[in-house]
């Protein structure tokens, strides 16, 4: 039977609970739900990339591609995102930023499914996103 491992890029903080940011088992790499969040800094509580959702949404993508590379994955191996969103009103601006970003990474494969979702997330969090990827 193939092990599970942890995966936690250098960039990020430890998770708050009894999770990883990341796990990969055989082919499958499962990234936990990523927020805006800069680099760690030693010391110092996560903080948001800024206010707005575009800051908060590339850094989540940043925070997510960094899980993918260290698990030896790209944007090409995932095959599902769910987006979880605290406003409504934010699903038209959250597209355009997503198409944009995905369309300066180059993607050779298919887009990934997606999900997308409105809930509850920590005070001044917009966006959420996790993403399960299949290797080779």
């Amino acid at each position: 039977m193939t092990e599970k491992t942890a995966l936690t890029p250098a960039t990020h903080a430890a998770p708050p609970a009894r999770f990883s940011h990341g796990v990969k088992k055989g082919n499958i790499l499962q990234v936990a739900g990523q927020v805006g969040f800069l680099p760690a800094v030693e010391g110092r509580p996560p903080t948001p990339a800024g206010p707005t959702l575009r800051e908060q949404t590339l850094q989540t993508f940043a925070n997510i591609k960094a899980i993918l590379e260290e698990g030896g994955a790209t944007w090409d191996d995932v095959m599902m995102m769910r987006v979880y969103l605290t406003d409504v009103d934010h699903f038209a601006e959250m597209n355009e930023i997503y198409n944009a970003y995905f369309d300066e990474q180059g993607l050779k494969a298919p887009a990934s499914a997606r999900t997308t979702v409105y809930v509850g997330l920590p005070e001044g969090l917009l966006i959420e996103i996790d993403a399960l990827a299949v290797l080779g």
